[in-house]
């Protein structure tokens, strides 16, 4: 017989129910979390459903970190519910001295001394423990498919709209790969996974995109500002990179701005939705190397605007030269071939660029 959805205080507890949705697991994980670990409501009344209070919470929430981060659930087991007891602990300790009042701080504690007479060690805290390298095929509740367990990680924090751990796996991911890992590896599948979930369960999942989606640019754009601050004055012509006219979405054209900074190269970012002649004009004053145009459906996609910003020609009378255009995102990838070089990734559009820079020529599309 399935729990009762019903939403309750935190006082009286949770169902096991409302907690699954919370986290973004299913209530037969919670069940076979409190079976084989012991992880379930500390208190129970009999003939009545069970309820997860909030020291409850707080250990499943533990848990769900650590198997986030790719540590075997028997071990995170073991260090949620240390972690529990030393909540436990340290609440006690705390309730032991509002009960003696502010003129007993000083007072020797009240807890159990060895048989020599030294103080007692506060309870230990779980050492960190190892985050494997593998990759995850477990559920998350998103249509993941096969992908690297920091990315399996990152969805089920962003669907149980945890925002601290969501920042910190993007933080750790960052630091560790890099801007093209992080974003082609980890972020990239787990947005693709969110969008497609909200467009087959409707409005359910859209809260947990613009989650994910505001935090990913967070990062992106603290990479781009460390990066860019680091970077030394340099004489060379920036890469212009904008979304066409029409075209709202810019994450993937940060992602590209973030990686740019990374390699020290000088970028212009004009973010979403740029006029047809802000462009043109932009590319006159500034006279980039290159322009990276992003644009994610065919509706936006246009070949006679990439075309005219390619042939616009700038600098000095008699020494006027033109930009390389790139055209970015699957927008392009649904229209008949232009003639201009069109990269599949991230990846791709880094080697066009640096091959630019080296004088090699450009792969132009069929």
């Amino acid at each position: 017989m399935s729990e009762p959805d019903e939403e309750v205080s935190p006082e009286a507890g949770v169902t096991t129910g409302s907690l699954a949705r919370r986290l973004g697991v299913s209530p037969t994980t919670l069940r076979s979390w409190d079976r084989r670990y012991g992880l379930g409501p500390a208190a129970r009344a009999k003939g009545r459903h069970r309820r997860w209070m909030p020291d409850d919470v707080a250990t499943v929430l533990e848990m769900c970190r650590l198997t986030a981060a790719g540590i075997p659930p028997a071990e995170a087991a073991r260090a949620a519910q240390a972690a529990e007891a030393a909540r436990g602990a340290k609440s006690a300790k705390s309730a032991r001295e509002r009960a003696h009042g502010n003129g007993t701080r000083n007072m020797p504690s009240q807890l159990p001394r060895p048989a020599d007479g030294s103080a007692a060690a506060p309870p230990a805290l779980p050492a960190p423990l190892p985050v494997p390298a593998h990759v995850s095929r477990s559920g998350s509740g998103l249509p993941l498919g096969h992908v690297r367990q920091e990315c399996r990680g990152l969805a089920r924090a962003a669907v149980r709209l945890d925002a601290v751990a969501v920042q910190e796996l993007l933080t750790a991911a960052v630091r560790t790969h890099g801007m093209v890992v992080t974003w082609e590896e980890i972020v990239a599948p787990a947005l693709q996974a969110v969008g497609r979930k909200w467009r087959s369960a409707g409005e359910r999942y859209v809260e947990v995109e613009h989650l994910l989606s505001w935090h990913v640019s967070a990062t992106i754009r603290h990479v781009y500002v460390c990066a860019a601050s680091a970077r030394t004055a340099s004489p060379s012509a920036p890469v212009i990179l904008a979304c066409v006219p029409g075209e709202q979405h810019t994450l993937p054209l940060e992602a590209l701005n973030a990686a740019l900074a990374e390699r020290a190269v000088t970028t212009l970012m004009l973010g979403s939705a740029v006029p047809a002649e802000a462009l043109v004009a932009a590319v006159q004053r500034v006279g980039p190397r290159a322009v990276v145009l992003w644009s994610q459906s065919a509706a936006t996609a246009n070949i006679p605007l990439a075309h005219h910003v390619a042939s616009t020609r700038w600098g000095i009378r008699g020494a006027r030269t033109q930009s390389r255009v790139l055209l970015t995102g699957p927008g392009w990838r649904r229209t008949q071939p232009s003639g201009l070089p069109r990269p599949r990734d991230l990846r791709e559009a880094l080697s066009m660029l640096d091959a630019q820079d080296l004088g090699h020529p450009l792969a132009l599309d069929a």
